[in-house]
């Protein structure tokens, strides 16, 4: 029986749910990350004992997978989209969003598919919009190097983000400390290519390079269900 159909049961004497418990685990992992939940941390946060919540939940794995739906939610359209690639880009955008609201949810993006009720209105609503357009397995791959795409982005937008906080060094800085070595490096010759990205390159923000990098994938998902005729 997983997490998803196991009933809940009674909460006495303090009121207690599974609900509220998902609330706080979340509230721990949005203040420290994942590292900051636990079943005693969480009943700590509720002023409940740690025994109380394996009536509702089993082990912290299960904890997680029900943070993470709970954070799906936010990835639910707000209406019908103008089509397949709106909802795809919808759904990106709306993805990166949530993970730069709660950073931990980079860390279990990714891996088995999610199988919650809001991680599976999600996927209804994507496969829904993009329904017709072209075969089940055209469509599947479609979302699927969308998803990969977002995954990998967002992690390393997130991993930007940390870096900065745990030296306390901006992108910026990190540039001008690190400029002398690498100018010394670029001076022997031995890395032209690189040496002329360095010197011509365009430095852009985390958002434009998203926006930017989700358009190509796009534009390479419109190659496969939208052929020339």
């Amino acid at each position: 029986m997983t997490v998803w159909d196991r009933p809940e049961r009674p909460a006495r004497p303090a009121p207690l749910d599974r609900q509220r418990i998902v609330a706080a685990a979340i509230e721990l992992a949005d203040e420290g990350g994942l590292e900051a939940v636990s079943l005693r941390k969480v009943a700590a946060r509720l002023q409940a004992g740690p025994m109380r919540l394996y009536g509702f939940i089993s082990t912290k794995e299960e904890l997680f997978d029900l943070m993470v739906d709970e954070v799906r939610a936010e990835l639910l359209p707000a209406g019908p989209a103008g089509g397949w690639r709106e909802a795809l880009r919808g759904h990106a955008c709306r993805t990166r969003a949530s993970a730069l609201r709660h950073e931990w949810l980079a860390d279990l993006l990714g891996g088995r598919p999610a199988l919650g009720p809001n991680a599976l209105a999600v996927m209804e609503a994507l496969l829904s919009a993009l329904d017709g357009v072209a075969d089940l397995q055209a469509v599947m791959r479609a979302v699927e190097v969308v998803n990969d795409y977002c995954t990998g982005a967002i992690r390393r937008e997130i991993a930007h983000l940390r870096a900065e906080r745990a030296t306390g060094l901006s992108e910026r800085d990190w540039q001008h400390a690190h400029g002398p070595y690498l100018t010394k490096m670029l001076a022997t010759g031995r890395f032209p290519a690189l040496s002329r990205f360095v010197s011509e390159g365009r430095e852009v923000d985390a958002e434009t390079a998203f926006h930017t990098g989700l358009e190509w994938v796009l534009d390479g998902v419109a190659a496969r269900l939208d052929p020339p005729a």
